[in-house]
């Protein structure tokens, strides 16, 4: 299984609200239509080791491959990259990993 996390550093504005009222719906919506999707998750940055969190926000999504992911996403590209400007004027960071071990 493969997560993509998309980071979203804490040195810029991020409007959550339509983070989760409207970017992520219509994420989840366009990415669900391909396969091998299995899931979202996202974070709202509270803390780190010092007062502030390193990141705003940080977005994960479970897919069966980077492959399924890519074809799930490519269609939509556009339309979810415009609407990043929307909600943030934050320069995100995306990794994709390998879900080597889980627990619950």
């Amino acid at each position: 299984m493969i997560r993509i996390s998309i980071l979203y550093p804490n040195e810029g504005s991020f409007d959550m609200d339509y983070y989760l009222e409207n970017h992520m719906p219509m994420s989840i919506k366009r990415l669900r239509s391909g396969k091998g999707y299995r899931g979202v998750s996202v974070e709202r940055g509270v803390s780190g080791i010092g007062p502030e969190p390193p990141y705003v926000a940080a977005c994960h999504f479970l897919f069966n491959s980077i492959e399924d992911f890519m074809a799930a996403f490519q269609p939509h590209a556009e339309a979810l990259r415009g609407d990043i400007r929307n909600y943030t004027d934050i320069e995100p960071i995306i990794q994709f990993g390998e879900i080597a071990m889980t627990d619950g």
